[in-house]
Formats: C-alpha cells, sequence, structure tokens
C-alpha cells in the first residue's frame, strides 16, 4: 500500500498559485536531514537538478535564500557580489526555525514566513524540472524552475565554486 503523501505548505502555495508539480518521497529516519546526493539517488533525479536551500546574512544584516546543487558549494564571494552586499555568511542552524519556519533539511524557497532576496544557480535553467524540498524532511517537490523562480521574484546567477 501506497503511503500517503501529506500536503506541506509549500504544496498549498505551489496549488494556490496554480504551479503543477509532483512531489516525492525519500527514505529518512524521522528528523533526520539526508545528504542530498543520497536524496537525489532516492529520488532517481540526477544530483544537478535537486537544489538546496541556504540561508545568509549579508554585512548589511540583511537576509539571503541562495538555491544551489545538493552536491554543489555556495561561494560566498559570489552570492555577496549578486545581491549587492560587502559579504554574506551562512546563518546558524538555530536560527533557520524562528526565521524561515523549516528545519535543516527541510527548507524551501517557497512558503518561508517572510520573503527574502532569492537567487537560483544558474544550472537551473538546464532541467524542465528541479526538485526542492516541501518544506519537511523526507519530501521534495519537483517544479519548472523558471515557475518557481517568478514564484518567490526570484533571480538566476552563477553563485557556486
Amino acid at each position: 500500500m501506497k503511503k500517503k503523501v501529506v500536503k506541506t505548505n509549500v504544496m498549498r502555495v505551489l496549488e494556490q498559485k496554480k504551479i503543477p508539480y509532483e512531489a516525492k518521497a525519500y527514505p529518512h529516519e524521522e528528523g533526520v536531514a539526508v545528504d542530498g546526493i543520497t536524496v537525489a539517488q532516492s529520488l532517481g533525479q540526477e544530483p544537478g537538478s535537486v537544489f538546496k536551500t541556504l540561508v545568509t546574512r549579508g554585512a548589511g544584516g540583511e537576509y539571503y535564500v541562495f538555491d544551489v546543487p545538493v552536491a554543489a558549494e555556495l561561494d560566498l564571494k559570489k552570492a555577496a557580489k549578486v545581491v549587492g552586499e560587502k559579504s554574506v555568511a551562512l546563518i546558524h542552524v538555530t536560527e533557520l526555525l524562528p526565521l524561515t519556519g523549516y528545519v535543516r533539511g527541510g527548507c524551501s524557497p517557497v512558503g518561508m514566513k517572510k520573503p527574502f532576496v532569492t537567487t537560483f544557480h544558474e544550472s537551473a535553467r538546464n532541467y524542465d524540472v528541479i526538485a526542492v524540498s516541501a518544506g519537511k524532511i523526507g519530501l521534495q517537490v519537483l517544479v519548472a524552475p523558471q515557475a518557481l523562480c517568478d514564484l518567490v521574484d526570484g533571480q538566476f546567477a552563477d553563485v557556486i565554486k
């Protein structure tokens, strides 16, 4: 018997905005984040098409969201330049839930508590669909990258090492 997928806030936002998506679950230990490469393999997706959502704070105190392929590393210098900051740094994991409403491993660019400047790595454009967290560990949504970018009023840029 197939396990029923419980709708997350991410899915509700996508449906409300009439953006097509496919929800895909992957195995995990309850409450434990799974590394992105494993998530990609579990979903049967190429790692380059599965994106992790990282939250940073700029030198000026503003927060920024970057979505990059799971196997890639955010280049903080490139990221800062793209958002017009002197520097950016990843926020501490303890700040994530109060700021975004999401836990580590379940952070999505969609449906955060507040809208933040969001940048997707430019490689997202190479895919018909990319996977991002559905807002909880163990669940991803596959969405057209341009639709996702438009939804969060985002941009595409080279922000990885």
